[in-house]
């Protein structure tokens, strides 16, 4: 199997050849050296209906779960990644501009947004980095983007920020298709006035706003902690009132919702994959959470459980998927390892994510 015909068949959206390659690229020596080829091909996947660059983001986000895999797992995931590129619209190749401007202001972009002028947006966008680097591009974008969370269920920030981590990670690869991306979405959206700065409420605690945001098993309600997911992993590159901004805007975001009561205690631990996903392939929520609650408190546990989650998440792959299914995976094992000491909390994040994927799962959704 060479990469380039690979990287080709994801790129003219050619599913029955990739479905040829399953058990080559299952079988490939070096998952991520084949999951890093992707990203040129990755950066023009679209998901219509929705104008928002759902497979981008989850291209970044799979990272996350590379190092918790075998060889073998990681040769499901970028299996499954792979096919969900190849059967989706592809936004068209435009080359990039001769030369960067040597003058942009961050409104001009802004403007050349309002006109839903694409490709001026990318042109300035491309001047803009060029001149003032990654960190002020990305909190120019995601301060942009915090305006418009309500109208686009926390994408605008969200999928701008897991887009643009990609090449903050990766500084020596090309950056014009994934600001083309950005630039599409933007015009689509209409994102084109940076709102100011909020302050967050002196009530209730941040705590609180955690606890409603892991309420509720619903579309939205996920969103609420992907949004807060993309917050985080952007946070060192904002000031403190930035920062402080984007959560009252994630807050503000949530609106009147309240805190579900958190799920019955469970101590349960298990170490037999088998045994977890005999639980798991039942679409079982209840059983799975009786299973693993117990497996937040030490540092081996957790890792435990994330293998557990991710690798459950690949086995049931049938060859269609909600791509909310990996990026709420990605906000969940956040919420796993960040916030390990606030057990009924992650149990209620649990209780989330598994609620919103095994619904998607049953037949007939």
């Amino acid at each position: 199997m060479r990469v380039e015909d690979l990287v080709g068949a994801v790129e003219s959206s050619d599913v029955a050849l990739i479905g040829s390659m399953r058990e080559a690229i299952r079988a490939y020596q070096d998952p991520w050296a084949l999951h890093l080829a992707l990203y040129p091909a990755v950066q023009r996947v679209l998901n219509p209906p929705f104008i928002n660059p759902h497979l981008p983001k989850m291209y970044h986000i799979c990272r996350d779960f590379f190092p918790y895999l075998s060889r073998e797992g990681q040769g499901a995931l970028v299996f499954l990644e792979i096919l969900e590129y190849t059967r989706r619209t592809k936004l068209e190749k435009v080359a990039p501009p001769p030369s960067p401007r040597s003058q942009v202001a961050f409104e001009d972009i802004e403007k050349a947004i309002a006109l839903r002028d694409r490709d001026g947006t990318a042109f300035l966008l491309s001047s803009f980095l060029a001149r003032e680097g990654w960190t002020r591009l990305l909190r120019r974008l995601l301060l942009l983007g915090s305006g418009y969370l309500a109208d686009s269920l926390g994408h605008s920030v969200s999928c701008t920020a897991f887009i643009l981590l990609e090449l903050i990670e990766r500084p020596h690869i090309d950056a014009w298709p994934a600001l083309f991306l950005v630039a599409d979405y933007f015009c689509k959206g209409g994102f084109h006035t940076t709102p100011p700065l909020r302050e967050l409420p002196a009530a209730p605690s941040l705590a609180d706003y955690l606890r409603r945001s892991v309420g509720g098993t619903g579309f939205i309600d996920l969103h609420h902690t992907i949004t807060l997911y993309a917050i985080e992993r952007t946070a060192s590159f904002f000031t403190r009132e930035e920062h402080g901004h984007l959560i009252a805007a994630w807050a503000a975001f949530m609106g009147d919702k309240g805190p579900s009561p958190l799920p019955s205690a469970s101590a349960g631990r298990v170490d037999e994959y088998d045994r977890f996903y005999g639980s798991f392939s039942k679409l079982d929520a209840g059983g799975v959470l009786d299973l693993v609650g117990g497996m937040i408190g030490s540092p081996e546990d957790r890792s435990r459980l994330c293998t557990l989650l991710i690798t459950g998440v690949c086995d049931l792959y049938r060859g269609e998927y909600d791509p909310h299914y990996l990026t709420g995976l990605g906000a969940l094992l956040r919420l796993i390892n960040r916030y390990h000491e606030d057990i009924g909390l992650v149990q209620n994040g649990l209780s989330q994510y598994l609620g919103f994927y095994f619904r998607g799962m049953r037949p007939g959704n």
